[in-house]
């Protein structure tokens, strides 16, 4: 990139910040800390530990945040954990006050941009934080949280995951109504880490625009974790928004092929390709000498918005990192602070001035308020939903 877009895309960034549709920061300080924001305070570099903090968010051009108050789906109190998450935020809201703003409508987003804040919104990652039940969506809703990514990695009993064997080969009926009882909310249908069939199912089923939080494109890298084409070519009528991810092994055809031998190789020691005993990881660390790990750039993330826009149109297009929740990034995208070189990259290649205001801005906002709006229509007609997953798919 050159020196002259580096300028123009920080000045771009001022006006208009980038909404990031993702960023694991809560289950960060869960994992290091549990919770001591004295231990990690991010009004202070914290390049030893997180990718995450105020000063870099200030510098890489960030005006809103969707953080994310993911539980592992294996958690036997998944809902307590997810409570804990979000009150995480809300301590970080408390302390932070000066930079980071509570939103929960478009109204509260450009409420903070006008004020020079960050905008904080939440967005659970993974259907299994409700525990099969609507009440508990309402709950979660009612705290704060304005999406919720249908599976993580693991399917759950009414929607396949990307990265699980099929189950219900899509959504199931609960499952439908789910996501009728999310449009209903005016919550984001997040469609990050589910099935291809499941993307489909959901679409068909909703009646408002939906989110990937952060998925790229399958067709420029072969992993299930990202979007397939047709699926693709299905936002400009659903009015919904592609947030495309950084994490390398989503987005290097080469880092996909180097884990996928990685895992192999720790199977075939007995491992599972999870571990991250001591053992497993001296046989992983072996495989790395043997087999240099694929280095993804900020040129890496770039095609796959250029691939994007050409399927999907410019109106459909959002940002959504995935920082503090992957081991790995491109070079030049190290952190929260490496925004502007991506938008100085897209700059270089001819994007204009306009369109990277949608990528960055304008398209994640817009989406939000377009989901407040079919919500307010469904309120009027639709009542609170008691169904079950028992009355409905058993």
């Amino acid at each position: 990139m050159t020196s002259a877009a580096l300028e123009a895309a920080r000045e771009l960034l001022g006006e208009f910040p980038v909404v990031d549709g993702h960023n694991d920061l809560p289950w960060a300080l869960r994992k290091q800390v549990r919770y001591d924001l004295d231990a990690r305070d991010i009004a202070v570099h914290q390049n030893a530990h997180l990718h995450t903090d105020i000063p870099r968010l200030r510098e890489g051009g960030v005006g809103a945040q969707y953080w994310s108050v993911y539980v592992r789906s294996d958690l036997p109190d998944a809902v307590p954990a997810t409570l804990e998450q979000i009150d995480c935020v809300r301590q970080l809201l408390a302390r932070y006050p000066a930079d980071l703003a509570p939103a929960l409508t478009a109204a509260d987003m450009e409420a903070a941009r006008r004020d020079g804040r960050i905008a904080s919104l939440m967005g659970a990652e993974g259907g299994h934080s409700i525990a099969c039940s609507l009440g508990t969506l309402r709950g979660l809703y009612g705290l704060g949280v304005r999406y919720m990514t249908l599976t993580h990695n693991d399917n759950n009993p009414w929607a396949d995951s990307a990265t699980d064997e099929p189950n219900a080969g899509g959504l199931t009926a609960f499952g439908r109504e789910v996501v009728r009882e999310m449009n209903r909310l005016g919550m984001l249908v997040d469609l990050s880490h589910v099935a291809a069939t499941t993307m489909r199912d959901a679409l068909d089923a909703t009646s408002a625009p939906v989110i990937f939080s952060h998925s790229s494109s399958r067709a420029v890298c072969d992993h299930p974790r990202n979007i397939p084409d047709d699926v693709l070519e299905r936002l400009p009528g659903n009015g919904g928004v592609a947030m495309v991810t950084f994490v390398p092994k989503f987005v290097l055809q080469a880092a996909v092929d180097w884990t996928a031998a990685a895992d192999e190789n720790l199977r075939s020691h007995g491992f599972h390709h999870l571990d991250t005993t001591p053992e497993a990881m001296k046989v992983h660390r072996a495989f790395e000498e043997r087999n240099p790990r694929p280095v993804a750039t900020v040129s890496t993330v770039a095609d796959h918005l250029d691939h994007m826009r050409e399927v999907a149109g410019i109106d459909h297009l959002g940002i959504g990192g995935d920082y503090d929740g992957t081991a790995f990034t491109p070079d030049g995208l190290g952190d929260v602070s490496g925004y502007p070189n991506l938008i100085a990259e897209l700059l270089d290649r001819g994007w204009s001035r306009p369109d990277l205001a949608k990528l960055t801005w304008q398209n994640s906002v817009r989406v939000l308020g377009a989901a407040e709006d079919v919500a307010r229509e469904l309120r009027t007609t639709r009542p609170a939903s008691n169904a079950t997953i028992e009355s409905l798919d058993g």
